[in-house]
């Protein structure tokens, strides 16, 4: 039996995550990084996440592309910007689908329970109408 003091309470790809998020508080990321992300995701994450960057990009202009953890993100402007909408690739923790979730910096609130958090497999016309109309809403 292993030593639990030897025991990682985080896996490989949560450490990773950490790492990047700590890299990217040192070194601000810009729309560059989140392509370079998007680049190195497996092909279906990578056609999600690049036509998620063009829906966001459109719907607000005005919120900067980062990496965020070493994923997808998309912030307020400046360079304490907070995210504002982010993409988790499926492959990023062995998922079963991605997510494109929201922060609380955005303006969802619809009483006192709203999602937060979308699972996407694939992106149809009427899911990149619901994503564009939630982008605009959540910096609205």
């Amino acid at each position: 039996m292993a030593d639990p003091s030897e025991q990682s309470t985080f896996t490989k790809d949560e450490k990773a995550a950490m790492k990047a998020a700590a890299r990217e508080r040192k070194q601000p990321t810009g729309e560059a990084d989140l392509l370079a992300a998007i680049e190195k995701l497996p092909e279906d994450d990578r056609a999600i996440a690049t036509r998620l960057h063009e829906i966001v990009a459109k719907a607000a202009p005005d919120l900067e592309p980062r990496t965020w953890y070493g994923m997808p993100a998309w912030a307020t402007p400046g360079k304490q910007g907070k995210v504002v909408c982010f993409f988790q690739p499926a492959s990023k923790f062995k998922a079963r689908y991605g997510t494109f979730g929201f922060q609380d910096t955005a303006n969802l609130d619809a009483g006192s329970i709203w999602p937060t958090s979308f699972a996407i497999t694939k992106l149809t016309k009427a899911g990149e109408a619901e994503i564009r109309k939630l982008v605009k809403q959540a910096v609205g």
